[in-house]
């Protein structure tokens, strides 16, 4: 893995485990021509350098999370120090730092109304150098994929 880039066999590494990420390591050196221990190696090598993580993804509104949105925000200041004190918040679970209208994009993930509310007017807005939110409801979630990784 020059400068932190996965080679060939990493990305064929991952694109199986994008597929299943239950499949055996057996099964995944079968797959792309490397022994169980020497896949287990190259997975462990992908995980502590931060090139892939290995999760389990849930249906938010299956486990009792009845509402998404997207929270665009507009700072004075630091973006990354709002950012790293938005990070902090269990309700937001993904923060990207934007050129254009806004500085910042945070997706959050919370029960109803009423905490989507408290977490933008209590959380959101509260942190200095916040100057403007606005918030996009997700009325219907078409494609999240997260196969982009190999391509």
């Amino acid at each position: 893995m020059p400068n932190g880039v996965p080679d060939e066999v990493s990305r064929a590494i991952i694109a199986q485990l994008q597929e299943d990420g239950r499949r055996p390591y057996a099964s995944i050196g079968k797959a792309v021509g490397l022994s169980e221990a020497a896949v287990r190696q190259r997975v462990q090598k992908l995980v502590d350098t931060g090139v892939m993580q290995i999760v389990a993804v849930t249906d938010p509104m299956q486990v009792g999370f009845a509402k998404q949105a997207m929270v665009a925000v507009s700072v004075t200041g630091d973006v990354e120090q709002v950012a790293e004190q938005l990070a902090a918040v269990d309700a937001v679970d993904y923060i990207v730092v934007t050129a254009g209208s806004y500085d910042l994009l945070v997706e959050v993930v919370v029960e109803d109304d009423a905490h989507l509310l408290e977490l933008v007017n209590k959380h959101i807005r509260a942190i200095p150098g916040v100057t403007r939110t606005e918030s996009f409801l997700y009325l219907k979630l078409v494609k999240q994929t997260y196969n982009w990784g190999t391509h």
